[in-house]
């Protein structure tokens, strides 16, 4: 186990596995750490940070099976796993609901500039009420333009009928027609989703089509009373023309909860107001983190044990798996 979890988690795999774990330091292992302790292991429970990739899986011949703590998996090399028969996991739709609530802390909070007003506030600046201070844009009876309409994306648009909004959506594939009226969402192109937009809300999963996927030209589009809300996944937007496009005042504010090159991010993001900015807390709920290690868990326990895990992302490696 690369990083420290629940210690119920921990006790549970100890009854049926010899476990190593990270609970007294959790500090991340570099790749020639990871790679020694996984000379000898069957199974690893690994988290987004960790990059499994060929040459990981070289150092490591019983490996049996890599089961991320997280359900975004660009940091697993799958084609590397399955090419030696490793089965590969995540932990979808149990954080699908908090990661939906996170999306609208950051979208309220850079709409009504809450971050930039505290920091004002801690700093001794009030001394009295005025008219126009800190004006904000309204969230209710507004566009939400949701990229990425997945579990996440549907669970955004619900929330959305509380504040009575117009919601479209773009996607790769169209929703079922029954999924577009139970949400409330229309379907548009990206370009159009950008140009209407009040909020847009990206909820899609990294990938090398995905990458950059909002840059200078899309950010361009938006109108400058905009919103852009990013609690998906870093390099789906790029960073420094979005800094560039909220200093320039050519949108109004964002809400950013992943970065590229996280932890380490654009310093660029500091001097400015316009931003609401979080650490990639959008699943970090108690009951949600310790949902994603049990089922992480059970992905791992079903894997060692030849049944095939629940949430199997490569389902091509599971006939060659190693016994």
């Amino acid at each position: 186990m690369t990083r420290a979890t629940f210690d119920d988690v921990v006790d549970r795999l100890r009854e049926r596995f010899e476990v190593e774990d990270n609970q007294k330091d959790d500090t991340p292992w570099g790749a020639d750490e990871l790679r020694r302790r996984l000379a000898d292991k069957d199974g690893v429970l690994t988290t987004g940070a960790d990059r499994v990739d060929s040459a990981l899986l070289d150092a490591a011949p019983r490996l049996k099976a890599v089961c991320n703590i997280a359900v975004g998996y660009n940091n697993i090399d799958l084609a590397a796993c399955s090419e030696r028969g490793i089965a590969a996991t995540n932990t979808p739709e149990v954080l699908d609901e908090t990661t939906a609530d996170t999306t609208w802390v950051l979208l309220m909070a850079a709409a009504r500039r809450i971050t930039e007003a505290e920091r004002w506030l801690r700093a001794g600046h009030w001394k009295g009420w005025k008219n126009d201070q800190f004006l904000g844009v309204d969230v209710h009876h507004a566009t939400l333009g949701i990229v990425g309409m997945g579990r996440i994306g549907q669970a955004i648009a619900r929330r959305a009928k509380g504040f009575s909004m117009r919601v479209i959506y773009h996607n790769r594939n169209r929703l079922p027609a029954k999924v577009e009226r139970a949400t409330g969402a229309k379907y548009v192109s990206l370009e159009r989703l950008l140009r209407q937009s009040d909020f847009v809300s990206l909820n899609m999963p990294y990938s090398p089509s995905s990458h950059h996927l909002i840059g200078a030209r899309q950010l361009a589009m938006m109108k400058p009373t905009a919103v852009l809300v990013n609690a998906a996944r870093g390099g789906v937007v790029d960073d420094a023309a979005l800094i560039a496009a909220l200093k320039d005042k050519r949108i109004a504010a964002a809400g950013i909860d992943v970065f590229e090159g996280e932890p380490n991010f654009n310093p660029g993001f500091l001097g400015l107001d316009n931003v609401a900015l979080v650490p990639h807390i959008g699943s970090a709920t108690r009951a949600t983190r310790a949902a994603m290690a049990t089922l992480a868990a059970r992905n791992l326990a079903a894997a060692l044990a030849g049944r095939r895990p629940p949430n199997l992302l490569n389902p091509e490696a599971w006939a060659k798996r190693r016994r």
